[in-house]
């Protein structure tokens, strides 16, 4: 199963070249860059690990294609994401976010049947990722 969060999410993964092509044009309408990272990709997962911190006044995509190859050293088997953030309204909005490496097998997701009041049927999605590796043994 492939996730498909984020732009470019249907795409075939992108080369390094296409990701500091991306890179570039956030720089251009001068967004600020973030590399984050996670092992649980769940859709309602909206708070990745943040790796660094923020590339705040970047000017040349060579530094973020970097900070990538770094959380890609230590993360190898985990998912890393670019986020480029819009400040021109005094708000810190995500412009663009996009996948830049996936693990070589990617889990996926199950859905977890519940009972509840009145016979009712809850379903809840919920990750193979964390249910082979529990809160307390992944961080």
């Amino acid at each position: 199963m492939r996730i498909t969060q984020g732009c470019f999410s249907f795409l075939p993964d992108l080369t390094d070249e296409q990701i500091t092509s991306q890179v570039e044009y956030a720089l251009e309408k001068k967004w600020a860059i973030s590399v984050e990272w996670t092992d649980d990709p769940h859709p309602r997962n909206a708070y990745w690990e943040l790796w660094g911190l923020p590339l705040f006044n970047l000017t040349d995509p060579a530094a973020a294609l970097y900070e990538i190859n770094q959380c890609r050293r230590v993360n190898s088997e985990g998912y890393i994401k670019i986020n480029a953030f819009d400040s021109s309204k005094s708000v810190e909005s995500c412009a663009l976010s996009f996948i830049v490496q996936r693990p070589s097998e990617e889990p996926g997701f199950y859905l977890e049947r519940n009972e509840v009041e009145g016979r009712n049927i809850q379903y809840t999605i919920c990750s193979y990722a964390v249910q082979a590796r529990p809160t307390g043994d992944r961080y």
